[in-house]
């Protein structure tokens, strides 16, 4: 086993790590707030002013809607990022490291870019 090789795989699994617990982070924030304020509405109309731009069909707003999706996806994207980032410590499976790796750089993050291709470079580790 050369050195390089096994540095260069757990540095794209440590990437993935980091870029997917960022992504958790991120999207857990936005559903959470979106729901808050969704939920809190009524009772605060007066202090929770309306955001502007908001387009309403049938009269469900469509601008939380998305939010609550996109922050939903962003979740989902980060704990695949962090399977993939464990195994590729591990070793253990190269599609799941490759997937989680390619969920790293979903949001267009130039970590996750490093950490797709740290973990090409490592796929003989497997």
């Amino acid at each position: 086993m050369e050195e390089g090789r096994g540095g260069l795989l757990s540095a794209g699994g440590v990437l993935s790590i980091i870029v997917g617990a960022f992504e958790v982070i991120g999207g857990g924030i936005i559903v959470a707030l979106v729901s808050l304020r969704i939920a809190l509405k009524p009772w605060l109309f007066s202090l929770l002013p309306d955001v502007p731009f908001v387009w309403y069909e049938r009269g469900i707003a469509v601008f939380p809607i998305l939010s609550i999706v996109m922050g939903s996806v962003l979740l989902v994207l980060g704990i695949i990022a962090i399977g993939g980032g464990l195994s590729a410590i591990r070793r253990t499976s190269f599609g799941l490291s490759l997937a989680g790796a390619i969920c790293a750089l979903v949001p267009l993050n130039p970590l996750g870019l490093l950490a797709v291709i740290f973990v090409a470079l490592g796929k003989r580790e497997f």
